[in-house]
């Protein structure tokens, strides 16, 4: 199993049988309030007949079709539905399967650009201290959470990264966007400095780095981040495959921050998670500089077996269709102050040392036990599960991030949960509840 302890989880199995609205329920019929949104991807609330109903008259009508050399109209559907949300000058999208691969696409988009341009020496790909990028050897190579990569051996050589944005000393328990760290994005002038800029290719970025507990960008370090690479002729990647479809209150992240990248790529929310799909969108010059060469000529070698598949492509344009109409990002944007205020009520919550918050998404960080790094936030999880409520744990972080249909009803029994669980795993005497009644 993904990211599981698997004897663990073969001695206690944590099992959810079907979903509905904010709730999954066990195979005993125990409700579960969704606290994450799947795995961050679940926007719409789970189990939309919409979507159901599009994809299976789609699997009816067309189960396949080959991507290379061929294409089918709901491909270029779902792609002009997809540019209709995207921040002006992304003119052009390729079809993935998953977040991972539209960060490995990016890292290959972004060199083969420069080699269109006569740049082949722009090879160093630059990522970011506790960024994720997904788990193919690229996004491995860029990302920069270190237990991830620790099992694989050498990775990509030409990669370089970023220091984190994490600041309790100075940013602890910040509502929003935190006001320090801006010069932190200096640090590109020192990778600059060492690696030469007129040899890096690209710089990727999460615009929120979500994976490793919910870090919201410091108040001006994306405007300089995108100064720096402007000015070195350096591609900035945002990697918005947590940030997208409505999760901070806008469709992207670029457009809540007003910065505009060079390549967006995008999944979960992209089809509610109903269907495995991901996204690179790229802005118009990108795009146009592999358009050379002969006519015939394939211009990126790449792609995969299931790119643009029928069935994702119905599920993105019915999902794009029930945010429009339900206008859940604008929903997202109201909802975020009763949002703030209902997580940031934790604060005194006991072995809390941080609360973090932007759009509807949330941390809470947990003070670990002496020696046992991790097993305070598993212990949460558990805990949780038990009361009926499902979060997502980094470490020691609680991560929160509901479908954008919560009520506030429903974010203050997703807060009184979690205050049960954290006040239960404080207290040393306490035996954690056996995960086998999930």
């Amino acid at each position: 199993m993904p990211f599981t302890a698997n004897r663990q989880f073969k001695a206690a199995p944590r099992l959810l049988s079907r979903a509905r609205g904010m709730y999954y329920y066990t195979a005993e019929g125990q409700p579960v309030l969704d606290g994450t949104a799947g795995l961050w991807c679940v926007n719409a609330g789970h189990g939309r007949p919409e979507i159901v109903d599009a994809v299976a008259h789609t699997l009816a009508e067309l189960d396949y079709a080959p991507p290379f050399q061929m294409g089918h109209p709901l491909a270029f559907a779902a792609a002009e539905k997809l540019k209709g949300i995207l921040p002006s000058g992304f003119e052009q999208i390729f079809f993935v399967n998953s977040g991972s691969e539209a960060v490995e696409t990016a890292l290959k988009i972004a060199r083969a650009y420069h080699v269109a341009r006569g740049e082949s020496e722009r090879v160093w790909l630059i990522g970011r201290e506790r960024g994720y990028h997904g788990v193919n050897f690229g996004g491995l190579s860029v990302g920069g959470m270190p237990n991830n990569k620790a099992a694989f051996g050498p990775l990509l050589g030409e990669v370089d990264h970023l220091r984190h944005t994490h600041d309790l000393d100075r940013n602890a328990f910040s509502r929003g966007q935190p006001e320090h760290g801006a010069e932190l994005a200096d640090d590109l002038l020192r990778i600059v400095g060492e690696r030469g800029g007129d040899r890096i290719a690209a710089v990727i970025v999460e615009p929120m780095a979500g994976s490793t507990g919910v870090l919201p960008p410091p108040k001006g370090y994306l405007e300089r981040l995108r100064a720096i690479c402007s000015e070195h002729g350096i591609l900035l990647i945002f990697d918005e495959v947590i940030t997208g479809f409505g999760r901070l209150g806008a469709p992207f992240a670029a457009q809540r921050f007003g910065v505009t990248p060079d390549l967006i790529t995008m999944a979960k929310g992209l089809t509610n998670g109903a269907i495995p799909m991901g996204a690179v969108a790229v802005q118009a010059p990108v795009h146009d500089a592999l358009m050379n060469g002969p006519e015939a000529a394939i211009e990126l070698l790449h792609g995969y077996t299931y790119s643009a598949h029928p069935a994702a492509c119905a599920a993105l344009i019915a999902t794009l269709d029930i945010y429009a109409r339900e206008k859940l990002f604008e929903r997202a944007r109201a909802l975020e102050p009763y949002w703030q205020e209902a997580i940031h009520s934790l604060r005194q919550a006991p072995g809390v040392v941080d609360v973090r918050d932007i759009g509807l998404v949330g941390a809470v960080e947990l003070a670990p036990l002496p020696g046992s790094p991790g097993a305070r936030g598993y212990d949460v999880l558990c805990r949780g599960l038990a009361d009926g409520l499902l979060v997502r744990v980094t470490g020691d972080a609680v991560a929160l991030s509901p479908p954008l249909i919560v009520s506030e009803e429903e974010i203050d029994a997703l807060v009184e949960k979690l205050r049960h669980a954290i006040a239960a795993s404080a207290r040393p005497s306490a035996t954690p509840p056996d995960a086998k009644v999930i």
